[in-house]
This record gives C-alpha cells, sequence and structure tokens, in this order.
C-alpha cells in the first residue's frame, strides 16, 4: 500500500468538496479501492498504485474544471471520470466563468469586436454609454488572461472624480473615501472569482484595485491594466497612465463621452487620447452604442432619450447662434 497527497492549488476546497461533501462522498465511492482523507486544501490517498495513478489523474483534471468554470458537480464529476466532456467544456466562445457557472462571454457584435481588438492589440480603448458591459467584458478578458497565466497581475483603476463630489470633503479615511469609487470593480470581480479566492489574490496583491493618481512613478508589467471611467481623467492623467505600460501588459481603457464629470474648463482626456492615437499601430478603439446594452431593456429607452435631449439642446443652440 503506498499514499500520496494531492494538493489543491488555485481553488476553494469547500467548493471542490461540494455541498455536504457531497463531491467527495461521490469520488470516494468511484474508486472503492483507495482511502481517501480530505483535509483543508490536502487530500490523502491511500492503497493500490494503479487505481492511485487513475484517481490522482481525474482529481487534477476536477481541479482544473473547477479552477476554469468556478462550478464542480457530480454530474461533472462522472463525466471526467468516464473521459467524456463535460457540459461547460462543449459551450463556444466564453471567457471565463461567473461564480454561479455561468458562462461570460460577448452578448453583440461590438463586444465580440472589443474580444477581438484585445487580441489583436496591447491597448485597447473601449467606449460607449452605461450597460454596453465595456468594463465587465474587460475585467473577464484580464482574469482570463490570468487564469490561463498569460500575466502575473491585474491592475484595476479609476479617476476619483464623480458626480461632483470631492474626496477631501467626504467622510472616512482615504480608503473609506476611495472604495465606493471603486465599488463597481470589486462587484464585476466578486462575480468572476470566489471570495476566498479574491481575498487572497488582493492580499497577494495580484489584482490590485486603486486610484489613477496612485499609478504615478510605477511601471505596470506582467499585467492587464484597466483604467475605468476614462472619461474623467484630465490630458495630464491620461498621458501619465497611457506612459506606465511596462513588457507583456495589455491596457484597456474604457469610458462614457456623454457622461464627462470634469469641471466645464478641463477637456475629456479620454476625448483628446482619441484624437492623438488615432491610427497608432497597436492600438485598437471599439464604439459601442445603444444595441450593446446588455442591462434592463429600459435602460436603453432611457439612453436613447437622454441622446435625443441632447441633440436638440445642441440643435437649438446653433440655432441661437445663427439668428
Amino acid at each position: 500500500m503506498i499514499e500520496k497527497h494531492i494538493i489543491l492549488e488555485d481553488i476553494d476546497p469547500v467548493m471542490f468538496y461540494g455541498v455536504g461533501n457531497g463531491n467527495l462522498q461521490m469520488i470516494k465511492s468511484l474508486y472503492p479501492k483507495l482511502r481517501i482523507v480530505a483535509r483543508d486544501n490536502v487530500i490523502r490517498v491511500l492503497g493500490d498504485e494503479e487505481e492511485m495513478a487513475k484517481a490522482e489523474e481525474d482529481i487534477e483534471l476536477m481541479r482544473k474544471h473547477l479552477a476554469k468554470y468556478n462550478m464542480l458537480n457530480e454530474e461533472d464529476i462522472l463525466d471526467i471520470v468516464k473521459g467524456k466532456q463535460t457540459k461547460a467544456d462543449s459551450v463556444k466562445g466564453v471567457l471565463v466563468y461567473s461564480i454561479s457557472g455561468r458562462p461570460i462571454k460577448s452578448r453583440s457584435e461590438n463586444q465580440q469586436q472589443l474580444i477581438e481588438a484585445y487580441e489583436k492589440n496591447d491597448m485597447i480603448f473601449a467606449v460607449g454609454p452605461a450597460g454596453t458591459g465595456k468594463t465587465y467584458l474587460s475585467i473577464a478578458l484580464a482574469v482570463k488572461a490570468l487564469k490561463e497565466k498569460a500575466i502575473k497581475k491585474i491592475i484595476l483603476s479609476r479617476p476619483a472624480v464623480e458626480a461632483g463630489e470631492k474626496l477631501g470633503f467626504l467622510p472616512g479615511d482615504m480608503k473609506d473615501k476611495i472604495d465606493p469609487y471603486l465599488q463597481p470593480l470589486y462587484d464585476a470581480l466578486e462575480d468572476m472569482i470566489p471570495a476566498v479566492k479574491l481575498q487572497d489574490m488582493m492580499e497577494k496583491h495580484i489584482i490590485q484595485i486603486a486610484p489613477l493618481a496612485f499609478m504615478r512613478g510605477r511601471t505596470l508589467s506582467d499585467a492587464v491594466v484597466i483604467l475605468d471611467e476614462a472619461q474623467n481623467t484630465t490630458s495630464q492623467q491620461i498621458r501619465m497612465f497611457l506612459t506606465r505600460m511596462g513588457m507583456n501588459t495589455k491596457m484597456i481603457i474604457t469610458g462614457d463621452l456623454t457622461q464627462i464629470d470634469l469641471p466645464r474648463e478641463q477637456r475629456s482626456g479620454l476625448k483628446e487620447a482619441l484624437k492623438i492615437l488615432d491610427g497608432v499601430e497597436g492600438i485598437g478603439v471599439v464604439k459601442l452604442g445603444q444595441k450593446d446594452i446588455v442591462r434592463h431593456k429600459l435602460v436603453t429607452r432611457i439612453v436613447n432619450a437622454y441622446d435625443k435631449y441632447d441633440k436638440e439642446r445642441a440643435e437649438t443652440r446653433e440655432a441661437q447662434k445663427t439668428n
């Protein structure tokens, strides 16, 4: 009789073992000649060498399945042991899976263009109204790259200027002041990475979320770096950010040019960058619109109504100038 220890790396062992250890009990029943004992993220296997080799191989496939799809159920375990393709494996075009096992992939033509632009370029601008999935899809691309070990870290940033509020006048310490601006980024990550794993990655600085001002002086290498709400950057801020790019790094800059919260006298850094960098090799620009909105259908109607209102106001101002 021999003994081996199998370490469950990069996953939450609680999810691997299943509700009430249901997955673990099934694994034990599939290898009756082996004694299997699990504690934390280590599985001890004792017994016949030949059957142990098969169990070790299958358990590793189960671990990889959970790491990739954020789910592992008894049906998946049976398929893996039988050498069959699982249901999740048969779904095409998926970037990553949510923690509930929902496939995250492009849901419109322009979202697919964003994915293709990411594959072809090192810097991508994704511009469009709220609800078009530009930030969520960008984070999914970053999580996919991290899972595939194409990069070593994810860095997410936002300018801390929104809704006319000044940080200095808000209550609390710096973290209390900043976190509300960064919450949408936390929300997207929490949808794609199990809470225990996400907390571990943030403590190890594998995933970093910080205001744009904290980027100054850094060189960002081996990473996917996402600047969200870039329409609220100044010319100096976005120039500083774009020049932080290091080796083996991709940058995704997202923004909505209809929601600029800067003072009237300040020009949006995003609007300026799109003009200055137009046609530069290695930079992709993807424009999303109302047809890409993936939130509640009412959001599309709201966006359309405001677009119509803005257009009418612009036409009125133009008419007043000519009179």
